[in-house]
């Protein structure tokens, strides 16, 4: 799932929320267009920490095969600064990494991407006998068939290997046809992984290491297999009302899909490897990876999305997030501009990484500072006045459920339950809560990683949900006193 389709999902319920309440806007005069000077980069990032309070960030910026910008803002969850050597974890956005080690099997003739899977690696089985007839190619495009919907991932126990992850999808069916519909999916990645490491014969970390990152130059960087391995085992931050929040991360199995752990610097030498410069692999293959697959109309590569920018400029990126960092990256093919952003804050909560992207696209395309912020930053303060509404409505029809339940002793019981059912609604909304995201972003995860994604919302849904119980559990003892009780 990219950040930029959570966030869409946070609007469509703020709206809900807070019709009419916009972005604030500035009037400052636009900068020149056509450049992105360092200057211009750092100035942007201090002010954009300073207004959000970002804890910490990973910025880079190239044009062509130079580095324009590579620097460090802030801190880590531990405290420690965070410099252009400092590694951060890349999220989602490790999976153009995986597809660029893949295509290069194929082109050493290793593997074809139009051959199944299973003929590289067996040991790949589903509860479906279609999935004997997935290529290569369908996993790096995710039009494999295999989505959320019918493989939860997220919700299970995590694996600790490769292996161990592919070996969970033989009990899972598909949900598609090979081939026929796109569905972002991060075990897509974790079998094109396993598959890499079975024909290269050696582990995929080591693999990604000897034919991707160190030819590039990129030295810092790895590929890890659970949150577990990650600096800081992942720890970061969350924002509600107004507040971070250090949060440690549960156990997610990684590699293959977001795995990779880098640094600025690294990121720099990976933009200029992405925008034609260098010639560590074919021009054709990084063409390949970055070109949609069309596939009901999808714009998803392998990797990488296409799309526009706001000033209609031809853009490639992928966007990443944990429960408590986001990243993105992005490539101006027309300008040849390359952008790298990881932060420490997770989801909803902080997509601050294509906030800050988009102003640095802003500053380059001419318009002016939209003085973007967090979502939530505006919508938690509204969440907070309802979370204190729905205590006090609660409070309210506890202390009135005696009344309540009195005036209604004559009539027939039914009726008086057939009044209670309004408030099993905020009930059924607060645990229906991951199925109203899973339905949205074609995504299953649990109530328990709800108060990372969006805490106030969890919040408010909760204590409507508490509100709501008390109220339904105190008429109803009052009911049944009131038709025991004679007068």
């Amino acid at each position: 799932m990219t950040v930029r389709k959570v966030a869409a999902v946070a609007g469509l319920v703020g709206v809900l929320l807070t019709t009419g309440m916009t972005a604030a806007s500035s009037s400052v005069k636009a900068p020149e267009a056509g450049e992105l000077s360092a200057t211009a980069i750092d100035a942007y990032m201090r002010n954009y920490v300073e207004r959000t309070r970002l804890p910490g960030a990973l910025v880079a910026v190239t044009k062509g095969d130079q580095v324009v910008h590579v620097a460090g803002y802030g801190h880590t969850a531990g405290g420690e600064a965070i410099g252009e050597d400092t590694p951060m974890p890349l999220a989602s956005v490790s999976k153009s990494f995986t597809a660029l080690a893949v295509l290069h099997l194929a082109d050493q003739r290793r593997i074809s991407l139009d051959a199944p899977v299973r003929k590289y690696l067996p040991e790949f089985t589903m509860a479906d006998p279609r999935a004997a007839k997935i290529t290569v190619r369908e996993l790096l495009q995710q039009t494999s068939g295999m989505s959320d919907q019918t493989f939860p991932e997220l919700t299970l126990p995590a694996p600790d290997t490769l292996q161990d992850a592919v070996a969970m999808l033989r009990t899972a069916p598909l949900t598609t046809e090979p081939g026929t519909r796109m569905a972002y999916h991060n075990p897509n990645y974790a079998v094109a992984a396993r598959l890499v490491e079975v024909v290269a014969g050696v582990p995929f970390a080591e693999y990604m290491a000897s034919t991707v990152f160190r030819p590039l130059g990129m030295t810092a960087t790895k590929t890890v297999n659970t949150t577990e391995d990650l600096p800081g085992r992942g720890a970061g931050y969350v924002r509600a009302y107004g507040r971070l929040i250090e949060r440690s991360h549960p156990k997610w199995f990684l590699n293959g899909s977001f795995g990779v752990v880098s640094t600025a610097d690294d990121l720099a030498k990976w933009l200029i490897a992405q925008n034609g410069g260098g010639r560590v692999f074919p021009s054709t293959t990084v063409k390949t990876a970055q070109t949609p697959s069309g596939v009901d109309g999808s714009t998803y590569g392998m990797g990488w999305y296409a799309g526009k920018s706001a000033g209609g400029a031809p853009e490639l990126q992928h966007t990443g997030w944990l429960l408590s960092h986001n990243s993105a990256q992005t490539l101006l093919p027309t300008s040849r501009y390359g952008i790298a952003v990881v932060t420490n804050t997770g989801m909803i909560s902080g997509d601050d990484a294509v906030l800050i992207t988009d102003g640095l696209i802003d500053i380059l395309e001419g318009r002016p500072d939209a003085q973007a912020v967090p979502f939530t930053t505006t919508a938690d303060p509204w969440l907070a006045g309802l979370t204190l509404l729905n205590l006090a409505l609660g409070a309210w029809g506890s202390y009135r459920a005696r009344r309540w339940a009195r005036r209604r002793a004559g009539r027939p019981l039914w009726r008086a339950l057939v009044r209670l059912i309004p408030y099993v609604l905020p009930i059924v909304f607060f645990f229906g809560l991951t199925d109203l995201f899973g339905l949205l972003l074609n995504r299953v995860g649990t109530l328990e990683q709800g108060t990372y994604v969006w805490l106030a919302l969890y919040v408010w849904a909760a204590t409507g949900a508490l509100a709501a119980a008390a109220v339904i559990v105190s008429r109803l003892i009052h009911t049944v006193r009131a038709r025991r009780t004679p007068g």
